[in-house]
C-alpha cells in the first residue's frame, strides 16, 4: 500500500499540470468563489460591521458625556433670587408735634440755627432836604448797687466810653440785684445828646453821668447792645415812601434767601430745615443819607433763625403716632422731607430765646417696612423649594415674594449664603 502511494507522489511530481489540477480542485470543493474574490468580500463585511458598530457606541458616548457636562455646569452656576416687596402704609399726615430744644427723655429735640447778614442797594434821590437826626441804639443797664430798686428819670445822661454824652428816652427803674449777687437789669433806648454822625458808634460801655462822685457811680452802669447809629446833619437827598417800602421789601426776601440757602449749606447729614421752618428777624431797614451822586442807600439788617430736626428721631415720632403696632420693627417714612411745616402761636415766640416748640407737618407719605436681608437668607439655607412661603410667613415686614432656582430643575435651596441673592424692591 505505501508503495502505491509512493509511486502516485512520484507521478505527480513528474506531472506538474496534474499537480495544478488537483490544487484547484481542492480550493474549488471549500470555496465556490476565486481566492482573490473571497479574499476582498470578506474584509469588506469585516470593515462595514466595525464601522457601524463604532458609530452607535460614539454617538451613545457623546450624548451621555453631554449630558453630564450640562448637570456638571448648571450646578456650578446653581443659585436662588428672591425678590420682595416690604410692608407699606400710605396715609396724608396732620400731625400736631412738640419739640424741645434741650435733649431730654423721649422728646423730639430740635437745633436752632441762627444766622445774620445785611443787603444794601443805592437808590437814585429826589428832593434835597436838611437833615439834622440823632444816633440811637439800645443800652441794657445793670443795678449792681444794691438789692433795692433805682429809678432813672426820662432824659438821665449816660457817658459813653467814647466820652460822648446820651440820654435815655423814657423813665426806668432798675431791679435790685438777687440774692445770689446777680445784678438787676433792664433794657431801655437812647440817643445822642445832639444829633450828628460823631454819635454813630460800635457797642459802647456807660457810665450815669449824674452818679459821678457817688458810690453808685460804678455800681449803676450800662452796655449798649448793638452798633448806636442814625446819626447825621447836612442836606441830603430823599426817596418817596413808596419807593422806600418797595425797595426794603426786595432786600428783605434777598436776605432771607442768601441766609437760608448759606444755612441749607451747613446742615449736617441726615438733619431737615423744612423751608417753613425759618424766620427772618430784621431791623425794618434804614435809610441812609448822601450828596454823593445823590444816590441814596437803604440797608437791611436781619438775622435768620431756623428749626433743624434729625430725620431718624422725626421719623420715629411720625411713626410712633400713627402705627398701630410698632414693637421693634424697623421702618422709615417716605416724603418726609417734602411735608408742609407750620409753626403755632409764632406771634408768641421769641426766637433768640426759644425753648420749646409746638409745630404741625402735613401732606402726603408713605411708612416703609425694611427687610433683614440677611437674616432671609440664613432662614433659607438649605430649605426645601416648598419650605419657601412658610419661611417667609413669619415675616409681617414683606408684603410678598418671589423667587427662581437655578437651575430649573432643582428643588432646594444653596447651602452657601453667597448663592442666594435677595433684592427689595423700596418705594421711591
Amino acid at each position: 500500500m505505501s508503495k502505491k502511494i509512493f509511486q502516485d507522489v512520484i507521478k505527480t511530481r513528474s506531472n506538474p499540470d496534474l499537480m495544478v489540477k488537483r490544487r484547484d480542485d481542492f480550493f474549488r470543493r471549500r470555496d465556490p468563489l476565486p481566492v482573490k474574490d473571497r479574499n476582498i468580500q470578506d474584509f469588506n463585511n469585516i470593515d462595514e460591521s466595525n464601522n457601524n458598530g463604532s458609530k452607535y457606541g460614539l454617538w451613545f458616548i457623546a450624548i451621555i458625556s453631554l449630558i453630564f457636562l450640562i448637570f456638571a455646569v448648571s450646578f456650578l452656576f446653581s443659585g436662588a433670587k428672591i425678590t420682595i416687596e416690604p410692608k407699606t402704609q400710605s396715609l396724608v399726615l396732620n400731625q400736631n408735634l412738640d419739640a424741645v430744644k434741650s435733649e431730654t427723655g423721649n422728646n423730639l429735640h430740635f437745633d436752632l440755627v441762627t444766622l445774620s447778614g445785611e443787603e444794601t442797594d443805592n437808590i437814585p434821590g429826589g428832593e434835597i432836604k436838611e437833615v439834622s437826626v440823632k444816633a440811637t441804639g439800645i443800652v441794657v443797664l445793670y443795678n449792681a448797687f444794691s438789692t433795692s430798686s433805682q429809678s432813672l428819670s426820662d432824659g438821665t445822661r449816660l457817658e459813653g466810653s467814647n466820652d460822648k454824652i446820651y440820654k435815655i428816652d423814657k423813665k426806668i427803674i432798675i431791679p435790685g440785684m438777687s440774692s445770689d449777687g446777680t445784678p438787676g437789669s433792664i433794657e431801655v433806648n437812647i440817643s445822642g445828646a445832639e444829633a450828628g454822625v460823631e454819635y454813630n458808634s460800635e457797642p459802647l460801655d456807660f457810665k450815669i453821668f449824674g452818679f459821678k462822685g457817688t458810690a453808685k457811680y460804678l455800681k449803676i452802669y450800662a452796655r449798649s447792645k448793638g452798633e448806636i447809629n442814625g446819626g447825621v446833619v447836612g442836606n441830603f437827598a430823599f426817596i418817596s415812601d413808596e419807593e422806600k417800602d418797595k425797595t426794603i421789601l426786595d432786600l428783605k426776601i434777598n436776605l432771607e434767601s442768601k441766609l437760608l440757602k448759606k444755612a441749607s449749606n451747613q446742615i449736617p447729614s441726615g438733619y431737615i430745615l423744612y423751608k417753613d421752618a425759618v424766620f427772618l428777624k430784621d431791623d425794618g431797614g434804614t435809610v441812609g443819607a448822601t450828596l454823593e451822586d445823590n444816590m441814596v442807600p437803604v440797608t437791611v439788617k436781619g438775622t435768620l433763625y431756623g428749626f433743624l430736626f434729625e430725620e431718624k428721631k422725626l421719623a420715629e415720632k411720625i411713626i410712633e403716632k400713627n402705627v398701630k403696632k410698632v414693637s421693634d420693627e424697623n421702618m422709615y417714612v417716605l416724603n418726609i422731607r417734602n411735608l408742609n411745616f407750620s409753626l403755632l402761636n409764632k406771634e408768641n415766640v421769641s426766637f433768640k430765646d426759644v425753648e420749646n416748640i409746638n409745630f404741625t407737618l402735613g401732606g402726603p407719605i408713605k411708612i416703609v417696612w425694611r427687610v433683614d436681608e440677611e437674616k432671609i437668607i440664613s432662614d433659607l439655607l438649605g430649605k426645601s423649594k416648598k419650605d419657601f412661603n412658610q419661611v417667609l410667613s413669619a415675616y409681617s415686614n414683606i408684603s410678598s415674594a418671589d423667587m427662581t432656582l437655578k437651575p430649573i430643575w432643582n428643588m432646594s435651596f444653596p447651602e452657601k449664603s453667597k448663592d442666594i441673592k435677595v433684592i427689595v424692591n423700596y418705594p421711591e
